[in-house]
């Protein structure tokens, strides 16, 4: 059944260690500050570390937060060269209230988000790093902000939805039946009850747009934008076809597309000493 491929592919996706630090800085290059900012009605939350000139925003997938999803980047990405912001988006990770929901344009609004909780951390210029659904969301930023974004990295990104990918989403719709390594990060950070009715949540959310004749979500945003593009795609990724990863390559002109033969949907934190060496080449 899809669920049972899926769930293998979602083992490990929020097993990243709580990274998260309070209080005056203790060491240079250690610490991981976690705070709030009032951000376009709700108080987001973000984590921040390094002390770098070029700033990096980390943009996590659906039910995702920096704590989840980017603990080894937290930890590891080099510090001196880069400040690294990891967010969690409203209704999602510790940035609740609100509650999550799906309407339409739910990936402008993270967009939107994103772009303002930098300018309100007083980044004038920023690089993205966003995986899944936190790539989609990235992709948006990058052609509809671009005097404001420096460098672009997306990974599991699709800039629209077919009916494969519906059957796929419908596979991981009922949470009881993902590995309980999986589920259990995510039950102790939101509670089943929550964690359940916003994943069936998201996967009606997305599924709409394959009710669309071409699925489109941000297909017509790609050729707007400029800014040096880094696409990176798991060979083994059952939940992102590799012709997602292409569509996207082929349509954001002078990008880049790596292929990890031996990646799935979170190559990142898989291989993620790889992906930080090949993200960090990029971004210099």
């Amino acid at each position: 059944m899809a669920w049972r491929s899926a769930g293998k592919a979602l083992r490990g996706l929020f097993r990243a260690a709580l990274l998260t630090a309070r209080g005056p800085a203790a060491s240079y290059g250690t610490l991981i500050t976690s705070a709030k900012i009032q951000v376009n009605g709700v108080h987001l939350h973000y984590q921040q570390t390094g002390e770098g000139n070029h700033a990096v925003l980390l943009l996590p997938g659906m039910l995702g937060s920096g704590q989840t999803d980017f603990g080894p980047q937290l930890k590891s990405m080099n510090k001196q060269l880069f400040t690294i912001v990891a967010w969690d988006p409203r209704g999602y990770g510790q940035s609740i209230p609100p509650s999550r929901d799906f309407p339409l344009d739910f990936f402008e609004r993270d967009a939107k988000d994103a772009v303002d909780l930098m300018q309100a951390l007083k980044f004038k210029k920023f690089s993205l790093l966003g995986w899944s659904d936190g790539g989609i969301t990235a992709l948006i930023a990058a052609a509809k902000y671009p005097a404001l974004i420096h460098k672009l990295v997306v990974w599991g990104a699709n800039a629209s939805v077919t009916q494969e990918d519906v059957r796929i989403y419908n596979g991981i719709r009922d949470v009881s039946k993902w590995s309980e390594k999986v589920k259990k990060p995510l039950e102790e950070m939101y509670g089943h009850k929550y964690f359940a009715k916003t994943c069936e949540a998201w996967v009606d959310g997305i599924s709409r747009f394959a009710e669309k004749s071409d699925g489109n979500i941000c297909q017509q945003l790609l050729p707007l934008i400029k800014c040096p593009t880094f696409i990176i795609h798991g060979g083994k990724d059952p939940l992102l076809p590799r012709s997602h990863a292409e569509y996207i390559h082929e349509n954001i002109k002078g990008s880049q597309l790596l292929l990890m033969p031996e990646g799935k949907h979170n190559l990142h934190l898989r291989f993620a000493e790889e992906f930080n060496r090949q993200v960090e080449d990029f971004l210099v």
